[in-house]
């Protein structure tokens, strides 16, 4: 058996002055709510891929060291919507707060342009009360402590959101 690919994220946890959580609705096929950022270009480091991510789908500008250190990590397998290809994936997360701010998706890829549907501030009673479809999984118990000012001392690993899909890692 062949080890299927890797893909890693850089994802952003982008919170306004409100305390609300930005989420793209990806409508795609199963519709789930998600974090700003995507996968890493070659070369790329984790932060700098966070940094451009976030400015190509939100047009908000950062240097990747103002992103500070990661606060959480998922890691698991999923089958890509675009090819059908059995992956691997760890999502790398990022907490960074901003003052709100409509984004500007003028930057998507044709493919982010397809499947996502529309964008929310989402406030932290709304995520807790959510049904699974805000990705990651996780973030009702993760989300508090970075509200207030206390980030973890090392990167919580949260939840897979493909469960079911390939073996245990």
């Amino acid at each position: 058996m062949s080890t299927p690919p890797h893909r890693p994220s850089a994802r952003v946890l982008l919170v306004d002055e409100q305390d609300r959580l930005l989420l793209f609705l990806d409508g795609l096929k199963d519709k789930f709510w998600l974090t700003p950022g995507g996968g890493l270009d070659p070369g790329e480091t984790v932060e700098q891929a966070a940094a451009r991510e976030l400015f190509e789908e939100t047009g908000l500008s950062v240097e990747p060291a103002a992103l500070g250190p990661v606060v959480a990590t998922a890691s698991g397998y999923y089958i890509g919507e675009w090819d059908g290809v059995l992956r691997t994936a760890t999502d790398t997360y990022f907490f960074l707060r901003t003052e709100h701010f409509e984004p500007d998706t003028a930057g998507f890829t044709d493919y982010e342009r397809q499947t996502v549907d529309e964008h929310r501030w989402w406030p932290l009673a709304d995520i807790v009360a959510a049904p699974p479809t805000v990705v990651p999984w996780g973030l009702s118990g993760l989300l508090p402590g970075l509200l207030s000012g206390r980030p973890p001392q090392a990167p919580v690993a949260l939840p897979w959101h493909h469960p079911g899909v390939g073996p245990a890692l």
